[in-house]
């Protein structure tokens, strides 16, 4: 794998597919200095159905090529892979890894309905991590978990906006308002893309919370720069790397990310 060598600290970013460069892209907005590394395994999506042995197979070869190109910090912008594989890749690994889960919490704080809706994969929704968050903090409330079979793949493919993405999304979404929701959990970073259409379908009345900056702001309790602004002379760069085809990825990756981006094979 290509390497990125400079004196500015290295991240290594990894996802089930392209939803994670919505998490890539709240920590560049915060850390506009820092090197990354983002690895999409997308040959091998979408995760939310795959067995927990298999993510964990995958997340764990995933971060050893991470951590062998550089990285210096590893973050998971994947809930699905977070739920079923963060402590092995922490007993795995001697770098900080950087985890995320379902925004469950402050969703809760924000509702005032006392209804939320979580919208995720089937594999996030049977996990412990959203059982724990559910007991912990859902006791005073009501929470609609709403499993979302086919939507990774809609933005793997990069459909955001089309007639049929707006009718399966309302399909999942509707249900979820007429028990009364006003807060909505996107518990899948694939999720963030498909924001817009979500907020269109729920309406101004409703509030939409993911993770991302969470993310970002945890992440930085690992850097050396912190103190890094966006006046700096020198600023990081991206490596995008797919174990799915690299031509198919191109255009996904540049979609995504708002700029031409080059995507390399791994």
């Amino acid at each position: 794998m290509t390497t990125l060598s400079s004196a500015a600290q290295v991240i290594g970013v990894f996802d089930s597919g392209v939803g994670g460069l919505s998490v890539l892209k709240a920590i560049r907005k915060e850390h506009p200095t820092v090197d990354f590394i983002y690895i999409a395994d997308s040959g091998h999506a979408p995760y939310g159905s795959r067995s927990a042995k298999f993510i964990q197979s995958r997340a764990s070869h995933i971060v050893s090529a991470l951590v062998s190109a550089g990285a210096e910090v590893i973050v998971i912008a994947c809930n699905t892979a977070t739920a079923v594989a963060v402590e092995k890749l922490r007993a795995q690994l001697t770098v900080p890894v950087v985890a995320m889960e379902p925004a469950i919490k402050p969703a809760v704080a924000h509702t005032k309905t006392g209804v939320v809706g979580v919208l995720a994969t089937e594999r996030t929704l049977e996990s412990l991590t959203v059982a724990r968050l559910c007991s912990e903090f859902g006791q005073s409330v009501k929470l609609l978990l709403q499993p979302c079979p086919g939507l990774v793949e809609l933005v793997e493919r990069g459909e955001l906006s089309s007639d049929f993405t707006y009718e399966y999304l309302r399909k999942l979404v509707s249900p979820l308002l007429d028990q009364g929701a006003d807060t909505l959990v996107l518990g899948c970073t694939h999720y963030v893309f498909l924001e817009p259409v979500i907020r269109s379908i729920a309406g101004p009345g409703v509030e939409i919370i993911e993770s991302s900056g969470a993310v970002a702001r945890q992440t930085m309790r690992y850097l050396r720069n912190e103190k890094s602004s966006v006046t700096s002379e020198s600023f990081g760069r991206e490596i995008f790397l797919t174990t799915g085809s690299p031509e198919n990825a191109q255009a996904v990756f540049s979609q995504l990310w708002g700029a031409p981006v080059e995507v390399r094979g791994l």
